[in-house]
């Protein structure tokens, strides 16, 4: 199949450089890009011409006169791609597809306080030993100022991508959030496990499993296997996974997530987790040469812990997404319940793949443009029963409002969401042993996020497991 590229790669390459040489040609207006430049942009060219799942779609624009690589790019995106992705740091997105971040170590979520007009970053978690874990920073705790200044649309990112800032804590009164502790951190090189909470809750006769997990990294999968073993030993009769803050990550994780929580039979079957669907010349030669591990998902018989559940809850909000959906949808043709509680998910039911220069040019030019490596939409998934393009998300089955200036820790069976799936399991309420203060704002959540990569974690990208060079 290697040789395939190259052949289509020099194709490709000799039609572009005939066409630019056409005699009735209209001359471009602007400068000719630098050669560097032009290299790049015919990596983009050659590798979303071969891959991109719209590759149909692609607009015919010279690249010769594209002084901009990454503007170009965005050029040449379907209108519906939100999530496509290109890069000059190949190496830094690679490394956060590992768990390896640089980061302060926590994740925030940006609330518009609307009724006193301020934005406010909240914590939604800390990973432990990391800056903002030694600094003492819990879920709820509020950020009132970054640098000394007001949190707005322009420094709002410095909260997560900053080398080093100061953090104003910000505490609550009746009426106001005012400005109390400061706290300098600086990020550090960090490798993020995010199985980061589990526990078990008795409540009216059940012995309920409680897991978190924050991004669908391969790396930490025996770290999944671990809960679900302990889960089996503690004889828990049922599980909450709360993916409410997790936008995805490598396919092969959610594979793995799904077969230790399926049915016996469908696991041990290696039945059909989601089918993939690849742009034209893509799918005709999978089809052909019926290499079914790129047409299908199965699930893991090889996975060490199964419970074997015919019912599961998620928790879910707006960017639950990408893998995290996928587990979901996978699992709803096999399984009599699998009940969502909390928001709407994200709605991503594509899947993305690294593309790198050295597999489109010749070894010089890619050695020189090395650092630059695409994520394009390479295929759409569909469950076992057809369920595909959910652009708008999942409604959840049981609404609840995820209210962090409220906050409990995770897992806490008085957290709204996973108070509410306790409920619906033990039909009991869920009563507080002491009533903590209410803080009553009007809010809208304005963004979130952990990493600067979150939005490829959304991509589903594939991993060297699952590749289309085959």
């Amino acid at each position: 199949m290697k040789e395939i590229i190259k052949i289509t790669t020099l194709t490709l390459l000799v039609l572009i450089l005939c066409y630019g040489c056409s005699e009735n040609d209209p001359t471009p207006d602007g400068p000719e890009a630098s050669e560097y430049t032009k290299k790049v942009n015919r990596f983009i060219k050659l590798a979303m011409d071969d891959k991109y799942f719209w590759n149909d779609e692609l607009p015919d624009i010279d690249y010769n006169y594209e002084t901009d690589s990454k503007a170009y790019f965005e050029k040449l995106l379907y209108t519906d791609d939100k999530w496509s992705y290109i890069t000059d740091d190949i190496d830094a997105l690679l490394n956060s597809f590992e768990g390896r971040e640089k980061s302060f170590g926590w994740s925030l979520a940006f609330y518009n306080i609307t009724n006193i007009s301020k934005l406010v970053a909240i914590v939604e978690y800390v990973y432990p030993e990391t800056p903002a874990a030694a600094a003492g920073f819990e879920r709820g705790d509020i950020v009132l100022l970054v640098n000394g200044e007001e949190i707005s649309e322009n420094n709002y990112l410095d909260l997560l991508y900053a080398d080093e800032a100061d953090f104003t804590v910000g505490v609550s009164t009746d009426t106001d959030i005012v400005a109390d502790t400061i706290i300098n951190m600086t990020s550090g090189e960090l490798t993020l496990n995010p199985v980061l909470t589990s526990n078990i809750v008795e409540h009216d006769g059940r012995r309920i499993g409680y897991l978190f997990y924050a991004q669908f990294i391969p790396n930490f999968d025996s770290d999944l296997g671990n809960v679900f073993a302990n889960f089996i030993s503690q004889q828990v009769t049922d599980l909450v996974v709360d993916l409410r803050y997790n936008p995805g990550g490598i396919i092969t994780s959610a594979q793995y997530l799904a077969s230790c929580i399926a049915p016996l039979d469908v696991v041990n079957n290696n039945d059909i987790l989601v089918r993939l669907f690849w742009n034209e010349q893509w799918q005709k030669h999978f089809t052909d040469r019926q290499i079914m591990s790129q047409l299908e998902v199965y699930f893991n018989n090889q996975v060490p812990t199964k419970m074997g559940l015919n019912k599961v809850y998620f928790l879910t909000g707006p960017y639950t997404a990408s893998a995290s959906e996928l587990t979901i949808t996978g699992l709803k043709p096999y399984m009599s319940e699998v009940i969502t509680v909390g928001d709407t998910t994200y709605g991503k039911y594509t899947a993305s793949q690294t593309l790198l220069p050295s597999t489109y040019l010749s070894d010089s030019d890619a050695e020189e443009i090395s650092n630059w490596g695409l994520q394009p939409i390479v295929l759409r998934y569909a469950n076992y029963a057809g369920v595909t393009d959910f652009k708008d998300g999942f409604a959840p089955d049981i609404p609840a409002d995820d209210n962090l200036l409220n906050a409990v820790p995770l897992g806490d069976k008085t957290d709204p969401l996973f108070k509410a799936a306790i409920e619906h399991i033990t039909g009991s309420p869920v009563v507080a042993i002491k009533s903590a203060k209410k803080v009553n704002f009007s809010y809208e959540l304005f963004d979130r996020g952990f990493s600067r990569f979150d939005r490829n974690k959304r991509q589903l990208p594939l991993d060297k497991f699952v590749t289309a060079t085959e």
